[in-house]
C-alpha cells in the first residue's frame, strides 16, 4: 500500500512537471517561472553539474512543500475555524478586528501585523490542536539533558502535544480554548519559557515557514470573517486524528450565514 501511494504521488508530480514542458514547447510559456517549481526545474537544467539537482530532487522537493507547507496549514486553518464556529463570542471579537482593520477591502500586509486578538486565537488552536504532535531529533554527539546522560546517535522524540496540554505549564484550564492566554504575547503566556510553545518546533530548526503560514491563514480566515458567520453543523462529530497531521477523522462542518444580503 506505502509503495503505491508513493508512485501515485510521484506520478501526479511527474505530470505538473510534464504539463508546465508542454506549455513551454508550446509557446505558451516563455520559461519555467519563478514559482517554487519553476526554481527546482532550473536547479535539475544547470549547466554546472555541482549545482544541479536530479529529477529525485524535484520530486522530493515537491513533496515535502506539500506536506510541510500546505497539509500543516489547511490543518492549522481547519481546527481554527472550528474552534470560532463552537466560540462565536471570540468569533464576533475576531470579525470586529478584522473589519476595523480592513472594513471590505482585502487584507494587506500592514494590516495583517495589526490583528492582535487573530494571532491570540491562532496560537491557542495551535495549542490545542497542534498539526504535528511530535518532532524528533538526533544526538549528534553525547550530551547531558537534566539528569540525564544522553549518548550519541540516539533518536529524541519531543512530544509537544503533550506539552501543550500539560496541566503544570499552562494551569488546570489547559483543556480549554482560551486565546487571552496569549494577550501579552507567547513569553508572557510561558512564564518567559517560549520553549514550551512547539507548533513549529524550537531552535535552529525551527520551521522557516513559520510567518509565512500564520500570514496565510490570517488572510484566510480575515477574508471568511468578512463575508460569513458561521456555526458548527449538528450533524459534526468530534474524533481528531492522526494522519501525518491532526485531522478531524470525520470533516468539520459548518453552516454559513452571509453578512450581506446579494443586491
Amino acid at each position: 500500500m506505502g509503495e503505491k501511494l508513493e508512485k501515485g504521488i510521484r506520478d501526479a508530480i511527474l505530470r505538473i512537471i510534464k504539463k508546465r514542458e508542454e506549455k513551454i514547447a508550446y509557446g505558451e510559456l516563455d520559461g519555467y517561472g519563478n514559482d517554487f517549481l519553476g526554481l527546482l526545474m532550473q536547479a535539475f537544467l544547470e549547466e554546472d553539474r555541482k549545482k544541479r539537482i536530479t529529477i529525485d530532487d524535484v520530486v522530493d522537493e515537491c513533496k515535502t512543500f506539500y506536506v510541510a507547507g500546505q497539509e500543516t496549514t489547511n490543518t492549522m486553518l481547519t481546527w481554527t475555524l472550528f474552534l470560532l464556529a463552537v466560540y462565536t463570542d471570540w468569533q464576533e471579537e475576531a470579525r470586529k478586528e478584522v473589519l476595523y482593520v480592513f472594513g471590505q477591502r482585502d487584507p494587506y500586509h500592514d494590516g495583517i501585523t495589526k490583528l492582535k486578538t487573530m494571532t491570540m486565537i491562532i496560537n491557542e488552536s495551535l495549542r490545542l490542536y497542534t498539526p504535528v504532535i511530535s518532532l524528533t531529533r538526533e544526538v549528534s554527539r553525547q550530551d547531558r539533558l537534566g539528569k540525564l546522560v544522553v549518548p550519541a546517535n540516539m533518536h529524541i522524540l519531543v512530544a509537544n502535544l503533550k506539552v501543550h496540554h500539560d496541566p503544570q505549564i499552562w494551569g488546570e484550564d489547559a483543556h480549554l480554548f482560551k486565546p487571552e492566554r496569549f494577550s501579552e504575547g507567547v513569553a508572557k503566556a510561558t512564564n518567559n519559557n517560549p520553549a514550551v510553545f512547539l507548533p513549529f518546533g524550537m531552535g535552529p530548526r525551527n520551521c522557516v515557514g513559520m510567518n509565512f503560514a500564520i500570514t496565510e491563514a490570517k488572510i484566510a480566515i480575515s477574508m471568511i470573517l468578512q463575508r460569513y458567520s458561521f456555526t458548527l453543523s449538528p450533524a459534526y462529530v468530534h474524533s481528531p486524528t492522526q494522519i501525518l497531521t491532526t485531522r478531524p477523522q470525520h470533516g468539520v462542518h459548518v453552516i454559513l450565514h452571509p453578512l450581506h444580503k446579494e443586491e
